[in-house]
């Protein structure tokens, strides 16, 4: 009894278990609005918008924009908002694998890392660590120049732009760009990398770009448009196998008669080179002397007896 018990039990968890699950869907997790314009990134699944919101998705800057070389930048977007089955994120910042910052430092080469926290003119807080590998090793006031330096290129950059445009510069490598050419004439460097970036405190969010109305309209085209290439494409291959070759067309629209006499041609020209080889391939016995046609009556195992018109008639025959 008490078996039975315990296995009702367990079925009814199990029940229950199954209603979760039936209970979530799919969101689509797309980038912010301005500069990303709702880009796709991923999907997640969910119970209801509150168990989305404030989750961190990540990815890589390879998966993002399709760029290789940057496989080892893992970017990050938090959930700050669910419309219908869209989850809309906001850029929280960006890493670099530690084994990749591993491999660019040696013995022999100098690393200059600093931590500064920079504002946008549109009020967000952005923590940076930037992260300079010079070509041989550099004495300690070099590096704090050269530190100095890098600081002040990005309170600058910073001061004049958005955030979004900072976003765009740190994954574009335009920061670093600039960051090299100010350090470059203190001390030769092997490279220069804006390792890790964070968003402390959020600002005023600009309301550029295409609606989110929009982007689904666009998305709906862009997949009709392939599902009309992808149908016409498979309709040209099916009419290619189906279509008969010239060669059979011709024939197929060629009249009985024409063919019938195609074909006694054919058999006449075939019978008539039959003839001609046979007669090319037989000896001629009439110029032959007897001694000669009774050898090959002998060879033959016929009799040899007889005129030599007789001989001729039994090789012929």
């Amino acid at each position: 009894m008490a078996a039975k018990k315990v296995s009702a039990k367990a079925r009814a968890a199990a029940r229950k278990q199954r209603d979760k699950w039936k209970m979530k869907r799919w969101y689509t997790i797309r980038a912010p609005r301005h500069p990303w314009d709702f880009k796709n990134i991923g999907e997640t699944l969910g119970e209801s918008d509150e168990h989305i919101i404030g989750r961190v998705y990540q990815m890589t800057l390879q998966e993002f924009n399709g760029d290789f070389t940057k496989m080892h930048v893992i970017l990050k977007f938090r959930v700050k908002e669910c419309v219908g089955q869209d989850a809309l994120t906001t850029f929280v910042g960006h890493h670099h694998q530690t084994d990749h910052s591993r491999r660019q430092i040696r013995r022999y080469r100098g690393k200059i890392d600093d931590v500064v926290d920079v504002v946008t003119t549109d009020g967000f807080l952005v923590r940076l660590k930037p992260l300079t590998i010079t070509q041989k090793r550099v004495q300690t006031s070099v590096k704090q120049v050269m530190r100095s330096k890098t600081r002040e290129v990005l309170i600058g950059f910073a001061s004049k732009n958005t955030y979004s445009k900072l976003q765009q510069a740190i994954l574009g490598g335009e920061l670093e760009e600039d960051i090299r050419k100010a350090i470059k004439p203190i001390y030769p460097i092997r490279s220069v990398a804006i390792r890790k970036s964070q968003l402390l405190q959020e600002g005023v969010v600009v309301e550029k770009g295409p609606t989110l109305d929009e982007i689904h309209a666009e998305e709906a085209r862009q997949e009709s448009e392939l599902k009309a290439k992808k149908a016409a494409a498979i309709a040209a291959a099916m009419e290619e196998e189906e279509s008969p070759s010239i060669l059979d067309a011709a024939e197929a629209l060629e009249p009985e008669s024409e063919k019938s006499n195609a074909q006694n041609e054919e058999s006449s020209e075939e019978e008539e080179t039959i003839e001609e080889e046979s007669s090319e391939d037989s000896p001629d016995y009439n110029s032959m002397t007897v001694a000669e046609l009774k050898e090959l009556l002998k060879a033959a195992g016929k009799p040899v007896s007889g005129k030599k018109a007789d001989l001729i008639e039994r090789l012929n025959s």
